[in-house]
């Protein structure tokens, strides 16, 4: 026992000494816990397969158009002005995570990761249905060539290249959009080269992923594993072996008295991991917290009269203090910043604009003076980031004079487009006393000031 938790830290479950792949059949999963991942799976396959498809007012729903920048979230249209916002809600992400693996661990791994889920629920069960449970799979793997073993082998290969070709158009829709996609579909591939060539690589990553590089990514790829070591303490709820009640643990003898712990080493929790660990070594980073060992333990427990919980959610100090869960002065901290980030996210969502504005000076322009009159040259950028043409109105607010617009009698400004022009500015001689004069000028809609422009008009007055 002692030589087991001392030595497994050394190494990961799928590497042997020679640093050799080390294939994980795991067994399939029973459970209360598995068919709640059922469930939840239903729910993420169904919006993940269903939201880029969805079109509000009559445009997507939801589209991460990096090419283009353009940016639609539940009908909100983002554009790389509003970048600032995302990058606040990375960081806001990025503490959450940190909150969530202090207090949960890495629930989300196991429930929520787009890799586990595709990989456990979707690409796992069709193995189950063509090559059998994890011991058969196991056979299959060490047998020849044979016609049962291509048929199966084949058979199952041509099904995952399906499914992911159907993720990576999917994943593709939330790039490009519905309609981009379906002219790379329905066109001439030489009319959409790049398309074409998106789809083939997606799909092959996809299929590589799922069909040999599988718990890899988890235990090599993913940082967040090796994160939870700093994240985690003694008080973070994660999936646990109670070794006070378990230990000294041994095979269970229906006839004879006990006077073991309740492990009766079947190993049962250690042939349904997907990621070849044994949990009853402690928290490891390749835990993905899945639960699958919770329902084969459950079930065993059940089998042999035991009570069910020998492996559960629980914290270090729940198991060897008895302890319950305590909100700890870390989680406060990461708690309060939390707080103070969202709300800080919140009022930039709210205080967002539907128009983006830019009016400066034009460079290497001077002042014109004529008849008592003084005159700005000035360029203008508006963005209108909604659905719907915009009319905009510039008045003066802090200074008596006109502005002029140049070639225009109207600033329209197109749905979803930018409307760039010039314009002049003309106060009168009197009116300018300084070298720099700063001046308001209030955008309205329909009658409505939207947002106030402060810019600076120059004089040829030097002075205070």
């Amino acid at each position: 026992m002692q030589g087991e938790i001392g030595s497994f830290r050394d190494k990961v479950a799928t590497v042997d000494k020679e640093g050799k792949r080390v294939w994980v059949f795991p067994t399939k999963p029973v459970g209360k816990l598995y068919n709640a991942r059922k469930w939840l799976t239903v729910l993420y396959l169904l919006v993940f397969f269903t939201l880029p498809f969805i079109y509000w007012e009559g445009h997507p729903l939801f589209l991460i158009n990096i090419l283009e920048r353009k940016f639609i979230l539940f009908g909100q249209i983002f554009w790389p002005q509003d970048f600032f916002i995302f990058g606040l809600g990375m960081v806001v992400f990025i503490v959450f995570i940190a909150l969530f693996t202090v207090v949960f661990g890495r629930v989300f791994c196991g429930w929520a990761c787009p890799q586990t889920i595709f990989m456990e629920m979707v690409f796992r069960k069709i193995e189950y249905w063509i090559e059998g449970d994890g011991a058969q799979q196991k056979l299959l793997a060490k047998a020849p060539w044979n016609t049962d073993k291509i048929l199966k082998k084949f058979g199952k290969w041509t099904i995952f290249w399906i499914v992911s070709f159907l993720i990576a158009n999917t994943f593709l829709a939330y790039i490009i959009g519905v309609e981009e996609l379906k002219k790379i579909i329905t066109e001439p591939i030489g009319k959409h080269i790049g398309g074409f060539v998106a789809i083939v690589i997606f799909t092959t990553i996809f299929f590589g992923v799922y069909s040999w590089f599988r718990e890899q990514v988890c235990t090599v790829v993913c940082p967040y594993g090796r994160m939870q070591g700093v994240l985690l303490d003694k008080n973070s709820i994660v999936v646990s072996y109670d070794h006070v009640r378990g230990e000294p643990r041994g095979k269970y003898k229906k006839t004879a008295e006990r006077d073991l712990g309740d492990c009766i080493d079947c190993a049962q929790c250690v042939k349904v991991c997907p990621t070849g660990i044994d949990i009853r070594n402690g928290t490891q980073l390749e835990c993905i917290n899945c639960t699958a060992c919770i329902d084969a333990c459950n079930k065993m427990m059940l089998a042999v009269g035991f009570e069910e919980g020998l492996i559960r959610y629980a914290s270090e100090s729940n198991i060897t203090e008895k302890k319950p869960l305590r909100f700890t002065g870390r989680m406060k901290a990461y708690s309060g910043v939390m707080v103070v980030l969202l709300g800080v996210l919140v009022y930039l969502l709210a205080s967002r604009t539907d128009v983006g504005i830019s009016i400066l000076r034009t460079p290497g322009q001077l002042y014109q003076q004529s008849n008592g009159q003084i005159s700005n040259l000035y360029n203008y950028k508006f963005l209108n980031k909604t659905y719907k043409d915009k009319e905009i109105v510039l008045k003066p607010e802090n200074f008596k004079g006109e502005i002029k617009l140049v070639g225009e009698t109207e600033l329209k400004v197109p749905k979803e487009q930018y409307a760039r022009g010039s314009m002049f500015i003309t106060l009168a001689e009197s009116a300018v006393t300084k070298r720099k004069t700063q001046l308001q000028i209030g955008v309205y809609e329909e009658g409505v000031k939207i947002r106030t422009i402060t810019t600076s008009f120059l004089g040829p007055f030097a002075g205070n």
